[in-house]
């Protein structure tokens, strides 16, 4: 069976969340062959998947709006790490119009509703 055009171009993927959530993007994206970078806060470096995911980044302290929700971390590590998508799971930046107009913006793919959809 032959994957989607999109899902073939992705060699690593961000995965912006944390817990149950990232846990199963990450067992799905090593079923499709990509690397994953997870990017945690302080209080997660410990976590099933940080231990899971091929590369972890630390991104900030506990707090959600100093972490989880700090985009232009989660973008700067995108760059930094190479990526090609970026996941945000659901809640946090999932339906964040303006994140997946930045994610696009920066070339990457956008795993979620387009922006437009999200508006």
């Amino acid at each position: 069976m032959t994957q989607p055009i999109a899902l073939q171009r992705i060699r690593r993927l961000l995965v912006a969340n944390r817990g149950e959530i990232a846990v199963r993007i990450i067992r799905a994206a090593r079923e499709m062959g990509a690397q994953t970078v997870l990017v945690h806060s302080s209080a997660d470096r410990n976590s099933l998947a940080c231990q899971m995911a091929d590369r972890t980044v630390e991104i900030g302290p506990p707090p959600a709006a100093k972490s989880y929700l700090d985009i232009p971390a989660i973008l700067a590590t995108a760059r930094n790490q190479e990526v090609d998508a970026v996941h945000p799971g659901y809640g946090f930046l999932a339906e964040n119009a303006d994140f997946a107009r930045q994610v696009e913006a920066a070339g990457l793919i956008f795993v979620g509703p387009t922006a437009d959809t999200s508006r």
